[in-house]
């Protein structure tokens, strides 16, 4: 069978480990190399809840003989494993009737450690399943899972109008129905274990014992990992996905796009165990024993680290758009179902500065449709109703400054004032009015004090 002909047997065994990882095999991992003792991958199943390993022996060769299987019984036995084991002999070619009447006799003498052959008829129904291109070895990602890209208990537009109930002088009603788009990017969720030990002559110096989940932004151009609150939405909900279903959602969206996954499946794992060795790798100082320090760079063997799971998903970007008036507001956020985590808020922020955030207090100005912080609104001096700083027409009465919707509007004030008696107008700058009594007393008291004096 013409497949995989390109890989090393070491290359053959990446790819027959990651293989038994997508199948739902747990602390799927290679033997140390150096020293092949007839057991490439091992592995641990559980069945009927006991837990048993599994010592397989990867050959990349068109025919597998007895000598072989024979072998990996021998293995299998002096296998340190706390519990029952078994073994498995994968290969791209055939076995050999031998080998096969070997293995058969194990399994009907219920022999302790039985042995399990995969041919390469075998990997290629497996390779289907799981999207391994048997001629490149690499496994791509199947993956028809997203997180719920909104609460079907609620609206699409719901946190949208969340977020706006915080905003001072807004009627909900004036709230249409906002544009909705939905982006379902591909992430990978990676768990790994590194384990490792650094020693010198005075002893143990050093010891990694870590198991490591994280989510990577799996789109085109380099992996990246992402912020631990996005990281923890996708975690939270792996297990409460939908199907990705884009006619579905265009039911309820009204722009909806799906991104790809940029690599495959093997090339996230390789990446992740790159990117973990860069992780854990530290400098660690100890005294030797001339009572010397010394500094050691502590750096895990790529051997040390074993991803036990890829699992793929994708993460809704809902992006929210409101018009009003003059003004357009968006709201992206992460969604899976009620969960969410807010990426972009253009309503907890004013128009005119870089005020923004939740914990400040926001007015909503009718007149234009902006949104504005405290020192960015005030009252319209004829209907007494907030207007921003943005849109007021202004002009100064008793030498104050008023705010107008309108010429309109400061030509009806004008008038007003023209007819108010003096003590109205002065009460238009109550600062000044104040001033000016304060200043009165002053001028009699003085007047007072300088008439006792004489």
């Amino acid at each position: 069978m013409a497949v995989l002909d390109d890989l090393s047997g070491f290359e053959f065994e990446d790819v027959i480990e990651d293989v038994f990882r997508n199948l739902g095999y747990e602390n799927v991992r290679q033997a140390t190399r150096t020293a092949d003792e007839g057991r490439d991958v091992i592995m641990e199943e559980v069945v009927d809840g006991t837990r048993r390993a599994v010592i397989v022996e990867c050959k990349h060769t068109d025919t597998v003989g007895r000598p072989v299987v024979q072998k990996l019984h021998s293995a299998i036995a002096t296998f340190d494993f706390d519990g029952p084991k078994r073994g498995m002999v994968v290969t791209t070619g055939r076995f050999t009737a031998p080998a096969q009447e070997y293995a058969d006799r194990l399994r009907k003498n219920d022999d302790p450690y039985p042995i399990e052959l995969l041919g390469g008829e075998g990997l290629r129904e497996i390779a289907d399943d799981i999207g391994l291109d048997l001629y490149n070895g690499r496994i791509e990602i199947l993956c028809n899972d997203a997180l719920r890209p909104y609460d079907a208990a609620t609206s699409v537009a719901a946190p949208l109008q969340e977020a706006f109930r915080d905003i001072n002088n807004i009627d909900q009603a004036e709230l249409s129905e906002p544009h909705s788009r939905v982006r379902f990017l591909p992430t990978v969720t990676i768990t790994a274990d590194t384990n490792a030990v650094f020693e010198t002559s005075v002893g143990v110096i050093h010891r990694i014992n870590d198991r490591t989940q994280f989510v990577v932004n799996a789109g085109r151009g380099h992996p990246h990992v992402v912020d631990d609150a996005v990281a923890t939405l996708v975690i939270e909900n792996l297990h409460t996905t939908v199907e990705l279903d884009d006619d579905r959602f265009r039911d309820v969206f009204d722009h909806v796009d799906e991104q790809r996954f940029g690599q495959t499946q093997t090339e996230y794992k390789d990446w992740a165990v790159d990117h973990l060795q860069d992780y854990h790798t530290t400098t660690v100082t100890y005294t030797g024993g001339n009572n010397v320090t010394y500094n050691k760079t502590c750096e895990p063997n790529l051997s040390d680290i074993s991803v036990q799971s890829i699992e793929p998903v994708f993460l809704p970007e809902i992006r929210l758009s409101a018009d009003l008036k003059d003004y357009s507001y968006p709201y992206k956020y992460y969604a899976a179902g009620p969960s969410r985590v807010t990426r972009e808020d253009g309503i907890h922020q004013c128009v005119h500065c870089n005020t923004k955030g939740v914990d400040e207090t926001y007015t909503y100005c009718a007149n234009c449709g902006s949104i504005s912080c405290e020192s960015h609104i005030k009252t319209e001096r004829l209907e007494s109703k907030p207007v921003c700083t943005g849109c007021a027409i202004t002009d100064q009465f008793a030498l104050k400054t008023k705010y107008f919707y309108s010429e309109e509007n400061l030509a009806s004030f004008r008038e007003e004032y023209a007819q108010m008696p003096i003590h109205e107008k002065a009460m238009e700058n109550k600062l000044l009015m104040g001033s000016g009594l304060v200043m009165a007393l002053l001028m009699m008291v003085g007047l007072v004090v300088a008439i006792g004096m004489f």
